[in-house]
């Protein structure tokens, strides 16, 4: 698919790094995750895999003569000029337009990513002005940020609150204007060139480290789907369409059964035991497992959490969180998360039977504490 009228290298056609990929789906499936960090080398296709997947995501409605991507279907997530229209009786009138990539660029500031109040304009002529930035471009869609790690502090902390929060909030001057900024933030970073302090770590909720393939049949492969990419682009495309289709099909048979997707007791219990057994500070973790052990089950097409959602969702999770790192590669890992998983729904069986409250939510006794992630 075309990125501003340019082919795209297709998601599918991507060799390995499976984990990066899983992490990239699953927050489109559900927003709400709160976005990726891909830590590692240079050439792992890190960015090729966030703009393949922004190409690959369904068209998305917009209002039509606005600056902010509002969907018209969500008048709760409308920005302050949309709202005003429609309390004045307007119709809004609406377009269908590719999901957004949008990179932030080398060196943006903060009036470059939030936007700016054109306050002269509003002292002078009493109008309300608002210069659209980063964020309103990104919304509804994916917010690519290379070598998050040299952008200044502050920035991050603007780029990761419009993410947890889905709204962007300006005020000058006892002047207000806000808008929806609900994207997938994906920052990318090579540790060796320095890393991100701790708090601003904890608040990316995926965490993936990617390293070049090793394997020389799969470093082949890579080499010969660059070059037929390069020499061919369109057809190339046309090669991988019908992997592409399946692929984009899934992701919204996916985001459709989210609303869904139940989870019990037991399995909150599990996710809370595990992570004070590995001493993760503060809470943010268990939240994000949760999450996305949710967008998991709805990927495999399930309505309910398993130990294998749990675990992947960890193994995600919990990199940039440990204090100290337990697991020397991804087999390890796997494994030892595994038997962590288990040994936590075991403790959490436990308490439940004590509690004589083992139901899933959503049965009769439970149903008004029913909860959708």
């Amino acid at each position: 698919m075309a990125d501003n009228g340019r082919l795209v290298f297709p998601f599918t056609a991507i060799v390995d790094q499976e984990r990066m990929k899983r992490a990239l789906i699953l927050n489109a499936i559900n927003f709400r995750i709160g976005g990726v960090l891909i830590r590692g080398e240079r050439g792992t296709a890190k960015s090729t895999a966030a703009r393949a997947l922004a190409a690959l995501l369904p068209d998305i409605e917009v209002v039509a003569d606005g600056a902010f991507g509002c969907d018209p279907a969500q008048p709760a997530t409308w920005c302050t000029v949309c709202r005003e229209r429609a309390a004045q009786g307007e119709t809004l009138p609406h377009y269908t337009k590719k999901v957004p990539f949008v990179e932030l660029p080398i060196g943006a500031t903060e009036d470059r990513v939030v936007g700016t109040l054109d306050i002269e304009r509003a002292i002078q002529k009493g109008e309300r002005h608002f210069e659209p930035g980063v964020l309103a471009a990104a919304n509804r869609g994916i917010l690519y940020v290379d070598e998050v790690n040299l952008l200044d502090d502050h920035i991050v902390d603007v780029l990761l609150d419009a993410a947890a929060m889905g709204v962007n909030t300006v005020e000058r001057e006892g002047i207000s204007f806000q808008h929806p900024a609900r994207f997938i933030l994906v920052g990318t970073m090579n540790p060796e060139e320095g890393d991100l302090r701790p708090q601003l770590l904890d608040r990316f909720a995926l965490c993936v480290d990617v390293q070049g393939v090793r394997d020389a049949r799969a470093r082949m492969a890579i080499m010969e789907r660059n070059l037929a990419f390069e020499q061919d682009p369109a057809g190339f495309y046309e090669e991988w369409l019908p992997q592409e289709m399946v692929l984009a099909e899934r992701i919204e048979d996916a985001r459709c059964l989210l609303p869904d997707v139940r989870y019990t007791r037991n399995d909150m219990s599990t996710i809370a035991e595990m992570m004070a057994g590995l001493g993760v500070d503060g809470h943010r973790a268990d939240l994000v497992i949760l999450k996305t052990a949710v967008a998991h089950a709805a990927w495999e097409a399930r309505t309910h959490l398993t130990d294998r959602d749990i675990m992947l969702a960890a193994e995600l999770t919990l990199p940039h969180r440990l204090k100290r790192k337990p697991f020397d590669d991804v087999q390890t890992s796997i494994a030892e998360l595994d038997k962590m998983v288990a040994a936590a729904r075991d403790k959490a069986d436990d308490v439940e039977m004590e509690r004589d409250d083992t139901s899933m939510y959503g049965d009769a006794a439970g149903e008004d504490r029913q909860k959708k992630v």
